[in-house]
């Protein structure tokens, strides 16, 4: 997703798809942790910048004067 249309989201939104980054990144960290490759090893780079993307973007919208 855009960093664009990441920021026209609700903050609700943000957080549930936040959560489900986190979930997603854990299971394939977990994978790599009993020694299988992942299907998609840029996988995990990409959820980690999203999720930095999305943590940045409610912390904006959570910040009174800041836009």
């Amino acid at each position: 997703m855009k960093k664009k249309e990441l920021r026209n989201q609700q903050p609700n939104e943000l957080k549930k798809m936040l959560s489900e980054l986190r979930k997603e990144l854990m299971q394939e960290n977990a994978q790599i942790a009993i020694g299988t490759l992942p299907k998609n090893p840029g996988k995990i780079r990409h959820a980690k910048r999203t999720i930095a993307t999305i943590l940045t973007i409610l912390h904006k919208k959570e910040v009174p004067g800041n836009e």
